[in-house]
């Protein structure tokens, strides 16, 4: 599996989660000095031309970052994110998927996290101008402005248990 969809948990440097990035920047924060390894996956290494070292699952920064509220930025990543890469109508996961506004901006509807789903294709095609009492298509689960903790409990259904102490913490 390549470094880049390798994801390693990173750690503030009071034990607090911060983020989850790919592995190829865990590695360049530790070879750095900017983070310090937590725990390991055993069955992963990286090599370089003269050795060999274990590829880390959870980093802790060296230096405490101050970190403000954190609210995550409305853009099409993290709606598909939000809404797990499913279509907000039909649920199918296998197609493109685009982004559909529930209200039409033509009736009035912002450009919110509350207003913003994803939608395969044929589906937003079908809806077009219309709101979703119009054209008979409601969506699957309301849409919601996300918080941190949500896109993290996200991750940890598809990574080790080591993960899990850190982020259900709190």
């Amino acid at each position: 599996m390549p470094l880049l969809r390798s994801k390693v948990l990173v750690l503030n440097s009071s034990y607090e989660p911060l983020t989850v990035c790919d592995a190829q920047k865990a590695v360049l924060l530790l070879f750095c000095g900017k983070a310090v390894p937590v725990t390991h996956n055993p069955e992963r290494v990286i090599r370089t031309v003269s050795t060999s070292f274990p590829m880390p699952s959870i980093v802790r920064l060296t230096v405490f970052v101050r970190v403000p509220y954190k609210r995550i930025m409305l853009n099409r990543k993290n709606i598909l994110l939000r809404d797990a890469y499913q279509c907000q109508y039909c649920g199918r996961t296998d197609l493109p998927l685009t982004i559909d506004h529930v209200v039409p901006r033509s009736r009035g509807g912002d450009y919110s996290w509350e207003n913003l789903i994803t939608a395969c294709r044929r589906c937003n095609t079908k809806k077009g101008d219309k709101t979703p009492r119009e054209a008979d298509m409601q969506p699957l689960k309301q849409p919601i402005r996300p918080n941190s903790l949500m896109f993290m409990q996200q991750v940890t259904a598809t990574v080790s248990d080591d993960w899990k102490p850190y982020l259900y913490m709190s």
